[in-house]
């Protein structure tokens, strides 16, 4: 799990590093402006940013708006800063930070992004017009060079590619090189 740590003071992002640290989180980086964090996002697949209510440079909610929507954002702020919150959108705590407080929310949101990432992954992959084509034409060849049926050839396309490691464009691929004269 990518987490990023952003507070306008270096000490206050530090402290918390060493919280989660001790807690097997990695932290990927402490920052001081949202300009950092920024630029950090842009490499990794997603994580958590806790981040402080005012930045050097911007405020958390723009932070949050402009972050790629694969991150979450744990907000660490003052009670009175934390009663005027009110998104839905952001995970919040309040200073003075309860180490366990903390701990338990990030395991709750490592936890939802783990579930979300699982959820995408289970959903069936888009496949170009080029691909259905490809996929198409291969199970037209085991259809008529194998008599089989339809399901039958698509089955065996996913076994193949299932049993060699390859996706199942490229088995279509190598059973389309293979088997056309």
């Amino acid at each position: 799990m990518n987490v990023i740590i952003v507070f306008p003071k270096i000490e206050n992002g530090n402290s918390i590093k060493r919280i989660l640290q001790q807690n097997g989180y990695e932290v990927y980086a402490v920052c001081t402006t949202g300009a950092q964090v920024l630029l950090h996002v842009h490499n990794l697949s997603g994580g958590i940013i806790v981040s402080g209510y005012r930045l050097a440079d911007m405020m958390y909610t723009e932070l949050h708006d402009y972050l790629p929507p694969q991150f979450e954002m744990l907000l660490v702020a003052s009670a009175a800063a934390f009663d005027s919150v009110g998104r839905s959108d952001i995970v919040s705590v309040k200073m003075p930070l309860q180490v366990h407080e903390l701990i338990e929310t990030m395991n709750m949101m490592a936890g939802a992004i783990s579930r979300k990432k699982k959820k995408l992954k289970q959903q069936p992959k888009v496949r170009s017009g080029e691909e259905k084509t490809l996929l198409e034409n291969a199970k037209n060849l085991l259809i008529t060079r194998n008599n089989m049926t339809e399901e039958e050839a698509h089955r065996y396309l996913q076994k193949r590619s299932m049993e060699n490691g390859t996706g199942l464009i490229e088995t279509a691929e190598m059973i389309l090189s293979l088997l056309q004269d």
